[in-house]
């Protein structure tokens, strides 16, 4: 039995599947907390012939969470994470989590992002401020300070252990696990005035994407080398003898 057709066949559903990631990933590199999607590939085994035939699967999906880099903005709305916690934000489909901390303030004083939801403090209520109380500062802990007074705190939450996330809109993240406040802000702290980046590469993407392409001519140089292969035979099969 011929195997290599069906080997290059899944080669080249897998590489499709990487190709969309790697275009999806280029095409954000500019997006505030965006978070790059990254393909895990494996090999599925087959005992069809007499020789083991490894082929390739369609690949896991899943979100990566390395940090973006931080750039400053100087604008007190602004805040971005050091550290792997997360901001939560309120949105009709429930809450959602990011590391776009570009924050607008409404008429009524409420915080919420560029699309208009609203950010959550640990306890899950929005946040809002006085709109006539003068400048806010954020402390690392997320504390809000106007006027000498405190008047709430921005929710940081991380992701737990081996939680998969699933994509929310542009940056935001849903994960398949309850999300925990953090308490300790050693290891994750709020940084006012800056905005996180994607956390694209886009060099390392670009180079993929060559690589990828290259895989995927190749699979296809093996499709046609086996149909050439399996015509010949068939002709030479059906000839008088």
């Amino acid at each position: 039995m011929q195997t290599s057709l069906p080997v290059a066949l899944s080669a080249q559903l897998a590489m499709e599947k990487r190709l969309d990631t790697l275009a999806n990933n280029l095409a954000n590199v500019g997006t505030a907390g965006f978070r790059a999607e990254e393909v895990k590939f494996e090999s599925l085994m087959s005992r069809a012939s007499s020789r083991t035939v490894a082929f390739a699967s369609q690949g896991q999906q899943y979100l990566s969470t390395r940090a973006g880099a931080l750039t400053e903005t100087g604008n007190p709305l602004d805040m971005a994470v050091a550290g792997e916690a997360f901001f939560a934000i309120q949105t009709p489909k429930g809450t959602v989590y990011t590391r776009d901390g570009r924050m607008q303030m409404s008429d009524a004083g409420e915080l919420r992002t560029v699309n208009g939801e609203p950010f959550l403090d640990v306890g899950g209520a929005p946040l809002q401020i006085d709109p006539n109380g003068g400048p806010i500062h954020i402390a690392h802990d997320g504390m809000i300070t106007q006027g000498g007074g405190q008047i709430g705190a921005v929710g940081l939450f991380k992701m737990p252990a081996g939680a998969n996330l699933s994509r929310a809109g542009t940056s935001g993240v849903v994960p398949d696990a309850k999300a925990q406040p953090i308490v300790d802000f050693n290891e994750d702290r709020i940084a006012q005035g800056f905005v996180e980046g994607s956390n694209v590469n886009p060099i390392l993407e670009m180079t993929r994407l060559i690589e990828v392409q290259r895989i995927f001519e190749q699979a296809a140089n093996m499709i046609q080398t086996s149909e050439n292969s399996l015509n010949e035979a068939v002709t030479q099969l059906g000839a008088p003898k």
